[in-house]
């Protein structure tokens, strides 16, 4: 049985369908809020002390913003340790991008001020990948996108952000998309104050329109997220 902690950067944030998938593959999970002031648990040797496996999810926050939040320096650090080990890891979001900072490559803003917000296009690298075999929607939220690292493997391309997965080492993976999202947290998401200048935008998909695109998505990713895990998971 495998032991994996998921790293979460807001009190209300749901691991979701990520941690439901890990469960049904018999893995056991803890969540650490690590802006909350959890403590992230030491390398020991190539491995976490006491997990198998870390998972690290989304945030507001940028992955640049280390100067500003001790947790993110700290955590950025700790994921540098991982990487380092070739130790288990899969980002989410704000963890891919994360590690792609720590791996020396550029995460920014768009160079037109474009956000990817709702369900866009996934399309595979290369047409013989095994973890992205065909093309699909995924819900995305994020302002931010990265560049592919060096010694990494680019997984799937995107529209507004071309990099949208990548592999490193033999057991590190980031995907920028919320394979995780399920339909409380979305509609959370769309509800938020915060949220509602992304409408505004005209390359962000309405409320409305997400909604109905949920159902027609949502399942295709889970299957999706099935396989990609026991890609991962059989990795250690």
């Amino acid at each position: 049985m495998k032991r994996i902690v998921l790293v979460t950067h807001s009190e209300r944030a749901n691991p979701g369908k990520v941690r439901e998938a890990l469960h049904a593959k018999g893995c056991t999970t803890e969540v650490r809020y690590v802006a909350g002031g959890a403590a992230l648990p030491p390398m020991n040797g190539s491995r976490l002390e006491g997990y198998d496996a870390a998972v690290v999810f989304g945030g507001a926050m940028s992955a640049r913003d280390v100067d500003e939040h001790a947790f993110l320096r700290e955590e950025t650090e700790w994921i540098g340790a991982q990487l380092a080990a070739d130790a288990p890891l899969l980002g989410v979001c704000l963890g891919a991008q994360i590690m792609a900072r720590v791996l020396g490559a550029r995460v920014f803003a768009h160079p037109d001020d474009l956000c990817e917000v709702g369900y866009h296009p996934l399309y595979p690298a290369r047409p013989d990948c095994p973890l992205f075999p065909s093309p699909f929607h995924a819900f995305h939220w994020h302002r931010e996108g990265f560049d592919l690292p060096p010694g990494a493997e680019l997984l799937a391309r995107g529209v507004i952000f071309e990099n949208q997965a990548f592999s490193v080492g033999t057991r590190a993976l980031a995907v920028q998309f919320h394979p995780e999202m399920t339909a409380v947290t979305h509609e959370r998401w769309l509800n938020n104050p915060k949220a509602q200048k992304y409408f505004l935008r005209p390359e962000v998909p309405s409320a409305e329109r997400q909604r109905a695109d949920a159902p027609r998505y949502d399942p295709v990713v889970h299957r999706w997220l099935g396989r990609f895990l026991d890609h991962w998971l059989a990795r250690f």
